[in-house]
């Protein structure tokens, strides 16, 4: 029996020199890999103060192509997704009517052009008999000084010059009115001919067609779309400012589509402010890039003044979903620590809660 006891004691004791060895190797272990690994402090800096506005990329030259004219459209000759360059035809409409009107008009040019050479001979006419009236009328006027006429001789002469002054110039007038008339004609063959061109609608610009709005067969109405194109390589973000916040024209600001980011710098500022929104649009050029869009999605982001921050390296957080940590350095150990972080500048990251300055985090 002394024997059994003294062996169960023994028993207990090398437990409790085990269990009490054990958390001192895991100490050790933990020290060890503390050492081997590269740490850095978390430390206070100043960082510039940031805003950001969402905004939506548009083309800054936008074309809506629309009629002129009333008739059914009989080509369109442009897809939405095409390029299209400047002077292109895209849409042609049905223009038997301006034929037609053309035609008439040139008809009436024509007949004011036969009556030309009949008025100028009928002006050559008059004035010869003018200038005969004018000879017989100098003679009477000598023969009646020498009394060798009769004064109603005299005055049948002069009448009948008045009458050719009169014919010549009645004769002039006509001429005139030819003349008027075919200034009028000529106006108008050139109105029907600008009418008719209009019936054939091109592209101002070399661009990309975005949206098609007319089918063959359909009725074209002055001021209706038919087409939409847009000046490529020529993009801006259209961002929504706060009231509050102030922008400044030519103010640089960094642009993030997507995964990328673009420096750029305001263009335009609309001085009014939406009462609904209570914010107003800032306009910001984009560089040409191959893979703008109109209608993407953009934030802008404004720099304003500075603020203190606590930032670490970003290569020291971990994320598994929504969870951040760090392995932080305590007593000579490193253990996972949650924290919760916030922007970034280039290779670092602000840490929001978590840590404090001076802390020491292993760079993963």
């Amino acid at each position: 029996m002394k024997n059994a006891v003294k062996t169960g004691c023994g028993l207990l004791c090398l437990l409790l020199i085990g269990c009490g060895e054990a958390p001192k190797k895991q100490a050790v272990v933990e020290r060890a890999a503390a050492a081997a690994v590269h740490t850095v402090a978390a430390t206070t800096e100043s960082w510039p103060a940031t805003y950001e506005a969402t905004g939506t990329v548009r083309a800054r030259t936008t074309a809506v192509i629309a009629s002129k004219l009333t008739g059914y459209v009989r080509e369109v000759r442009a897809q939405a997704g095409e390029r299209v360059r400047e002077g292109q035809l895209l849409v042609t409409l049905d223009t038997r009517d301006l034929d037609i009107a053309t035609r008439r008009a040139e008809a009436a040019r024509e007949e004011v052009r036969t009556a030309m050479p009949e008025a100028d001979s009928a002006v050559a006419a008059a004035k010869a008999n003018l200038d005969l009236a004018e000879v017989t009328l100098g003679r009477m006027k000598d023969l009646l000084q020498k009394k060798s006429i009769s004064s109603q001789e005299f005055d049948e002469a002069t009448a009948r010059w008045k009458a050719a002054q009169s014919g010549f110039d009645m004769a002039n007038a006509r001429r005139t009115q030819l003349n008027s008339r075919l200034a009028q004609a000529e106006q108008e063959v050139r109105s029907s001919e600008v009418m008719r061109s209009y019936a054939e609608v091109t592209a101002p610009f070399a661009g990309m067609v975005v949206a098609r709005s007319i089918e063959p067969g359909s009725l074209a109405m002055p001021g209706a779309p038919l087409l939409t194109i847009e000046r490529e390589g020529a993009y801006r973000l259209e961002a929504s400012v706060e009231e509050g916040r102030p922008v400044k024209a030519g103010q640089g600001v960094s642009v993030f589509l997507g995964d990328d980011c673009v420096e750029a710098r305001v263009s335009e500022i609309v001085p009014s402010v939406d009462a609904a929104s209570r914010a107003y649009t800032v306009k910001i050029d984009l560089p040409a890039s191959a893979g703008l869009r109109s209608g993407m999605f953009g934030r802008a982001v404004f720099a304003t003044s500075a603020r203190a921050v606590l930032a670490i390296p970003a290569a020291a957080v971990t994320e598994r979903g929504q969870v951040q940590t760090v392995q932080v350095v305590e007593d000579g150990a490193t253990r996972a620590r949650l924290v919760t972080v916030g922007q970034k500048s280039g290779d670092r990251v602000e840490v929001l809660s978590g840590l404090s300055a001076g802390e020491k985090v292993v760079l993963q």
